[in-house]
């Protein structure tokens, strides 16, 4: 019956989320249902055991949220995101269409722009170049996947996106974390995931396949033309972004008591070291500076109406609260859960899980699973690692695993699963695109979950036989 009501609370959550219901709102009902089924009294469970977790995770990542969402409506807002893409677009050609759509996505997610800004700015100009090549429309959410929410999101190292922070917390690392093992995954998730859209493009020419008859959300003249700033100057902060958090990351000397001052203040939500949020500082700075350049460049090529700075500023600093209040929403869930009875015997299930000899596979199949369930990387993650993170981490420290490899698998893991048909930003871009789940959703699926999956089951695999980490 314990692990009943947990099961029940799991599988109604995800159906809310695919239903388009806010996690906001039924996180902590379905929470409360789980613990009063197991004797919980609700309220205390609410306000003891929900809102301390959820309050953790609004202040240990806010910072990355807000400024990662003001430079996305910068960069949008400027045309400086728009700019990158269509040059990107213009530079490759309709010869090489996928590759194009797949590089102006990663440019910009590797760069600090949130993949929601990112659909938005590529869609059009990726409509427009497969309908000159020929290419169905309905591969280019498959494709625009592939380049926003897979390797730039999760494997290739320091990127700014929140799935590749979150692990920093949890394991003293940072965001460049085993970077030559992120770096291998990075050139098999593309490799395959163009093959496989590659495949598709040339079944659908032999069969006679064109673009097709579209009329929702067909990109206008508007949208893929006008005045851009400089695509060179409009790289330039997203440049920033990564070298200023690569360099603050790798060369500057935190002071490791910098801490002390506040510890005495007996503040409950103080982190245990420097290194704990070492790497979270380090992006910060990035993201400012990133910010900075972002307006200095495009201020010019903002809407002429008065307020347009202010607009976008405040439209991004107000966007940031949904994201983040969805994702501490759904950690406060995973934090009432982890507390019943009946969690404690699927916990041991999962630790259980013993192949390889190491965490590796105990980790990878327990993010993924909850990052699907949940329908959202971040939440699923930040839900595991709260639970397991500790014991995952001792059990490393045992066998000498590196808490790098750690990361890195819980961020690309966390990149799996998550892009079942409910998740949020695969329902944002079959919108933007005008097409639904039974004409994308196939090849969505192939390059943000099934690739992404396998590529773990291949870094772990490699690991195993050969000790393979770095």
């Amino acid at each position: 019956m314990e692990i009943l009501g947990i099961v029940l609370s799991l599988f109604l959550l995800m159906f809310i989320a695919y239903r388009g219901f806010s996690v906001i709102l039924f996180a902590p009902v379905l929470a409360l249902l789980a613990a009063s089924m197991q004797g919980f009294d609700v309220m205390p469970a609410y306000t003891e055991l929900f809102m301390e977790r959820a309050v953790g995770y609004v202040k240990s990542f806010f910072p990355v949220f807000l400024l990662g969402a003001v430079l996305g409506k910068v960069m949008e807002d400027t045309g400086m995101a728009k700019s990158i893409a269509h040059e990107i677009v213009q530079a490759l050609g309709k010869e090489r269409a996928i590759f194009a759509i797949v590089a102006a996505c990663g440019i910009l997610t590797y760069g600090g722009v949130s993949l929601f800004v990112v659909v938005f700015a590529v869609y059009p100009f990726g409509a427009a170049l497969f309908k000159e090549a020929g290419i169905p429309k309905r591969l280019i959410p498959g494709t625009i996947a592939l380049g926003a929410f897979t390797f730039t999101m999760t494997m290739t190292p320091g990127t700014p996106q929140i799935q590749n922070v979150i692990p920093a917390t949890f394991y003293g690392t940072n965001t460049w974390a085993a970077p030559v093992t992120g770096l291998l995954a990075t050139v098999i998730q593309v490799g395959a995931g163009l093959a496989w859209l590659e495949w598709r493009r040339k079944k659908a020419l032999a069969a006679g396949e064109g673009y097709g008859e579209h009329t929702l959300n067909e990109p206008t003249a508007a949208q893929t033309g006008g005045n851009y700033p400089n695509w060179v100057l409009s790289l330039l902060p997203l440049v920033a972004v990564i070298v200023v958090n690569f360099v603050c990351t790798q060369y500057v000397n935190w002071d490791p008591n910098s801490l002390k001052p506040f510890q005495g203040m007996g503040l409950k939500l103080m982190v245990p070291a420097v290194k704990n949020v070492a790497g979270i500082w380090a992006l910060i700075i990035g993201l400012v500076v990133g910010i900075a350049m972002a307006v200095g460049i495009g201020y010019p090529y903002l809407s002429k109406e008065s307020g347009a700075l202010q607009r976008a500023l405040n439209t991004g600093a107000i966007g940031s609260l949904l994201a983040i209040m969805n994702t501490a929403s759904e950690v406060g869930y995973g934090n009432v859960i982890s507390s019943l009875p009946g969690f404690k015997s699927i916990a041991a299930f999962l630790l259980n899980i013993k192949l390889g000899g190491t965490p590796l596979v105990s980790e990878f199949f327990t993010v993924n699973i909850l990052a699907g369930i949940t329908g959202s990387a971040s939440g699923g993650m930040s839900i595991a690692l709260s639970i397991m993170a500790k014991d995952w981490l001792a059990w490393a420290n045992q066998v000498g695993l590196s808490p790098e490899l750690l990361h890195r698998i819980a961020s690309m893991a966390s990149g799996g699963f998550d892009t079942m048909p409910h998740n949020g930003a695969v329902i944002t871009l079959l919108a933007v695109c005008g097409l639904t789940h039974i004409q994308s959703y196939k090849d969505i699926c192939v390059t943000s979950l099934i690739i992404p999956f396998c590529t773990g089951i291949i870094i772990i695999t490699l690991y195993t036989l050969t000790g393979f980490a770095m």
